[in-house]
């Protein structure tokens, strides 16, 4: 079985920043795509960026682009997401992913599209 265990979350001042780790076992490395999502108070679960495990393309929600960078160390079945400059609007419960059936970011944009997710880890940005 897959299992994805996220860490790194925690309390910062706008304007700092985190980096979040999804630390993967199991047969991660057989999806195409690692994804994180996120999950702010009465909102749904969104999409804020994505990368394969081959070849190492990214996408990007347009609310992190420049700020946030997703990467992956395929030797260690580990993802990450650097999230620099973040504004209040980035708390959440920020969620890890693996999917592979799909052929389009447009497909991995959506939650449905992922087999595997962690349990989360809390971002709180103060202003």
């Amino acid at each position: 079985q897959v299992q994805l265990v996220e860490s790194g979350g925690g309390l910062v001042q706008a304007g700092g920043s985190l980096r979040l780790s999804c630390a993967t076992s199991g047969r991660t490395l057989s999806y195409y795509v690692m994804a994180w999502f996120r999950q702010a108070p009465g909102k749904e679960r969104a999409f804020v960026a994505g990368i394969t495990w081959s070849r190492g393309t990214t996408d990007y929600a347009d609310s992190v682009k420049g700020r946030f960078t997703i990467s992956r160390d395929n030797a260690k079945n580990t993802v990450y997401l650097q999230m620099n400059s973040l504004k209040p609007e980035d708390t959440a419960v920020y969620y890890c992913a693996a999917g592979g059936s799909g052929t389009t970011w447009g497909h991995y944009r959506l939650a449905p599209s992922y087999d595997y997710w962690g349990q989360g880890t809390q971002v709180t940005v103060s202003s």
